[in-house]
């Protein structure tokens, strides 16, 4: 698997890129050149410096140091897309394990389910759920998995549905297996690919997902440090000041290509149609 990795472009350009940024949330308060909390109005909308000023990227509404924000702002980002895509793998492999496996009523019931929730668009429905529980980060992890379980169902389900009916699952039957074991020991060993890529692709989902809510006012909130929340004070001085934007958002568009990268990369090395390629 390694030097699959290693020969895949795409994969390790997402790893490194991955790396950078979980090594800057681990280390975020050695990384940091100023206290990203300490405000200065002296310095307020102050531009970027470059290497070896006081403010390589600048400053924003308070004076607050735009590097040393972005990067305390990486434990959140990646914290909420980690949680939030893991409670939607979880529940999402356990409803379509379900659905696929059992056929019948306990298929249409929890599919019906999940084709309700996808009739509402991803970004209002986690608005909707956020506006009703209340703004805050543990619940914009719930709303953002909310809106991620669906997808995962439906691809658990497809493989389960693919395999459950293959000679080696016949086999496990013949010699007495349980249906838990064939399911979980069996059915989604074999196909657990093309979630694994699912999962990873969500990450950066729910990472602009977060962003976007937390712009709006309902995700994280202050003191705690949001990309999306910088991108919405540095709206309000776009004109004068278009770095206090800029930069958060660059931080955004690198995060989210780095776990699309490594998506795309994941399925060129676990899709077998694709190994003689």
């Amino acid at each position: 698997m390694v030097k699959k990795i290693l020969k895949n472009r795409s994969a390790l350009l997402g790893i490194l890129i991955i790396g950078a940024l979980v090594l800057s949330a681990v280390f975020a308060p050695y990384l940091t050149p100023t206290d990203p909390f300490a405000q200065n109005l002296f310095t307020r909308y102050v531009e970027p410096q470059g290497l070896g000023e006081d403010h390589v990227l600048g400053t924003d509404d308070l004076g607050r140091d735009i590097l040393a924000r972005i990067i305390m702002g990486t434990r959140l980002s990646l914290t909420v897309g980690l949680i939030a895509t893991g409670i939607s793998l979880i529940i999402g492999v356990i409803l379509g394990s379900v659905a696929g496996y059992m056929g019948g009523w306990a298929d249409n019931l929890i599919m019906r389910f999940m084709d309700l929730i996808l009739a509402f668009p991803g970004v209002l429905l986690a608005i909707a759920i956020v506006a009703t529980l209340g703004p805050g980060m543990v619940n914009t992890m719930i709303a953002i998995a909310i809106v991620r379980i669906p997808a995962m169902a439906r691809v658990t389900r497809s493989q389960v549905l693919a395999l459950k009916e293959e000679e080696f699952v016949e086999a496990a039957h013949a010699i007495g297996c349980g249906h838990m074991r064939i399911l979980f020991r069996h059915i989604l060993i074999n196909g657990f690919a093309p979630i694994v890529v699912l999962a990873t692709l969500g990450m950066g989902t729910a990472i602009v997902t977060e962003a976007s809510l937390s712009f709006l006012g309902l995700g994280a909130q202050p003191p705690a440090i949001s990309w999306g929340r910088m991108l919405s004070v540095g709206r309000q001085a776009l004109r004068n000041a278009p770095h206090v934007t800029l930069y958060p958002g660059l931080a955004i568009v690198v995060t989210v290509l780095g776990f699309n990268l490594l998506g795309d990369g994941m399925r060129d090395i676990l899709d077998p149609r694709l190994k003689n390629n």
